[in-house]
């Protein structure tokens, strides 16, 4: 279920429903063409699509969904259909944002834009002395909404560091002369760690990769901010950041990350042209805790939500404007289908009815019953 074809006439591609981004860009690159996927490539096709997700290419393309042509898929009641803009509108409507309450998909027709060239990307690890430039640069490149830009950063406690660090992970879609004067703000800051490069899509599509710990134990979750971004709120996030890794050192593979896609392009679609209502003037954070031992369940769960909350609880939190919580495939059951679908949600109850009368897909959001709960959590 990981066969990826490519067809460079019609610059489409179609994807099994068990391939990963890597399938897919193995398969593109060939042409000379690239998908809009996930930031990582180790991740499935199906799931971030189905839930919206958003990419690299985002900032030119829009989200993953709004460039998805069709899908094929298993209906509760073991209806084989296909959705598209012209068979199953209503149905194809409801996939791209909440997808994965509808069914099982097992085929996917993505359109494809020319990619040829390298693009700027990898790592850049910054002591937190530097986070004042870092904020500085990051409200900065809000204020500019260059679509071929990305912007990564945030806490993470590199193996090679004392202390947690600034991870930064930047992406540009143009020439190296374009790419670095763009960053060139952030370079002149004088990071202790400089991997970046020209590269293929390929290859800058797997620097986000997290190698899985089988044997370890992890928490995701998420909200939004908006800019500008407080100096002491990030000042003070790093403070009980590393408070964490400093107190539990098996938990040195965690990160909380603000992730910066440009989103006028994303806004430009209007929020019920599909079902995925995550379209504003924000951007996504994402956080990551890891741990292996048992015991240390409560404290992390603890640790995770006062986390969230002290942004949660600052004027950068971007549901203090807009009924927003977090991107559908950042949160956890905790956030109910209200905050994830806004407007839609009296559609996409409609359309359940409909397709799953049974409720038979309901361990992603449950759109029927769902608790209009705000903590966010996912484990």
């Amino acid at each position: 279920m990981r066969r990826v074809l490519t067809d460079p006439a019609s610059k489409t591609v179609c994807v099994q429903g068990g391939a990963i981004w890597d399938d897919v860009n193995e398969s593109t690159a060939a042409y000379g063409l690239a998908v809009v996927g996930s930031t990582a490539s180790n991740t499935g096709v199906a799931g971030p699509t189905l839930g919206g997700g958003f990419g690299w290419l985002t900032g030119r393309y829009g989200l993953i969904s709004d460039n998805l042509l069709s899908v094929r898929m298993v209906l509760a009641d073991g209806t084989i259909v296909e959705a598209s803009d012209e068979n199953h509108q209503d149905l194809f409507w409801a996939v791209r944002g909440a997808g994965q309450a509808f069914g099982i998909v097992t085929e996917l027709v993505f359109r494809a834009y020319d990619l040829a060239g390298p693009v700027y990307g990898g790592t850049l690890i910054f002591t937190v002395d530097r986070l004042p430039g870092i904020l500085e640069f990051a409200n900065r490149f809000d204020e500019q909404q260059d679509e071929d830009s990305g912007f990564f950063f945030g806490l993470a406690a590199p193996s090679a560091a004392d202390r947690t660090a600034i991870l930064v992970l930047p992406f540009y879609n143009g020439s190296e002369e374009k790419a670095e004067e763009f960053f060139a703000p952030l370079i002149s800051l004088g990071p202790s760690i400089n991997k970046t490069s020209m590269m293929s899509y390929k290859e800058l599509n797997r620097i986000a990769n997290v190698d899985p710990v089988p044997e370890g134990r992890k928490c995701f979750t998420g909200t939004k901010v908006s800019m500008p971004l407080d100096r002491h709120l990030l000042c003070d996030l790093w403070e009980h950041f590393d408070a964490i890794m400093e107190k539990y050192p098996r938990s040195k593979h965690s990160v909380l990350m603000f992730e910066l896609i440009p989103y006028e392009k994303t806004i430009s679609v209007p929020i019920d042209a599909t079902a995925c209502a995550d379209r504003g003037r924000y951007y996504n954070v994402a956080l990551l805790l890891c741990w292996y031992d048992p015991e240390h369940d409560g404290t992390m769960h603890t640790y995770m939500r006062a986390l969230l909350s002290r942004i949660k609880n600052s004027a950068c939190y971007a549901g203090q404007k807009e009924n927003v919580q977090a991107n559908a495939n950042f949160a956890g059951h905790e956030i109910g289908a209200t905050y994830l679908f806004r407007d839609n949600l009296p559609r996409l109850q409609a359309l359940k009815r409909k397709y799953d009368p049974h409720n038979i897909f309901s361990k992603w959001h449950n759109l029927i019953s769902h608790t209009e709960k705000q903590s966010g959590l996912q484990c």
